[in-house]
C-alpha cells in the first residue's frame, strides 16, 4: 500500500505551484490597464465615428501634415496640434498624480487615456465643432476623422510617459517651451486654444487669421 508524501520535498512542490500560480495571476493583473485602453480607444473610435466623423481623411499622405491651417489639419493621424495633445498627457500626470497619489502610475495611465477619449467625444459634438468655426481661426474645421483622433489620445499617452520620466519641474519647462515653439510656428497653441473656445478675443483671432 502506498503512503502519502508529506516530507520536505512535498512542501516545497507546494510552494511552487502557489509561487507560480501567483506569478500567473500578477501577469494577467497587470495586464489589465492595458487591456482597459484597447477597450477604451475601440469604444471611442465606434461612437466617434456613429457621431458621423469619418475613419481617415482620403488625402494622401494621411500620418502626417505640417500645414496647421490646412484642410488636411484635424484629418490626417498627426498634425501641429498633435502636441497640444502631448500636452494634455503633462497635465494630466501632474494631476492625477496629486490628487490620487496611492494610485499605480498604469492605472493613472488608464483614466488619462479615458479623459482624453471622453474630450475627443465631446470636441466632435456638432455643437463643439461650431463653437470652434465661430469663436477660433479654424473657419473651415469640420470635426476630426477617427484616426487623427486616435492619433490625439495617442499624443496624450506619450505626453503622461514623458511627464512621468522628467518629473514634474522639467515637465513645467517642456510645458512652456512647447507653448512657445507653437504660438512662433501656428500661432496657436493648448492655452490660447481654451481661451478662444471659452472667452473669444477679436485681437487674436485676427492675429491668428492673419497668418
Amino acid at each position: 500500500m502506498q503512503t502519502e508524501t508529506t516530507g520536505p520535498d512535498s512542501n516545497r512542490g507546494s510552494k511552487s505551484i502557489r509561487t507560480a500560480r501567483n506569478s500567473s495571476f500578477l501577469k494577467i493583473r497587470n495586464l489589465w490597464p492595458a487591456l482597459g485602453i484597447f477597450v477604451i480607444l475601440g469604444l471611442t473610435a465606434l461612437q466617434l465615428h456613429h457621431q458621423g466623423r469619418l475613419w481617415s481623411c482620403s488625402c494622401r499622405g494621411f500620418l502626417w501634415t505640417s500645414d496647421a491651417w490646412g484642410s488636411r489639419t484635424s484629418q490626417t493621424f498627426l498634425d501641429p496640434y498633435s502636441f497640444t495633445h502631448i500636452l494634455h498627457g503633462l497635465m494630466f500626470c501632474g494631476l492625477l498624480a496629486l490628487l490620487i497619489r496611492g494610485m499605480e502610475a498604469k492605472w493613472r495611465l488608464l483614466m488619462a487615456i479615458a479623459i482624453e477619449s471622453a474630450w475627443e467625444l465631446i470636441e466632435n459634438t456638432n455643437t463643439v465643432i461650431e463653437r470652434y468655426r465661430q469663436t477660433t481661426a479654424a473657419l473651415g474645421y469640420h470635426g476630426d476623422t477617427v484616426v487623427n483622433s486616435l492619433g490625439d489620445i495617442m499624443c496624450c499617452g506619450i505626453g503622461f510617459l514623458i511627464a512621468r520620466k522628467l518629473g514634474w519641474r522639467r515637465s513645467i519647462v517642456v510645458f512652456v517651451a512647447t507653448e512657445l515653439l507653437l504660438l512662433i510656428w501656428i500661432r496657436d497653441s493648448l492655452l490660447l486654444d481654451i481661451i478662444m473656445l471659452i472667452h473669444p478675443v477679436s485681437g487674436i483671432k485676427a492675429w491668428q487669421i492673419g497668418h
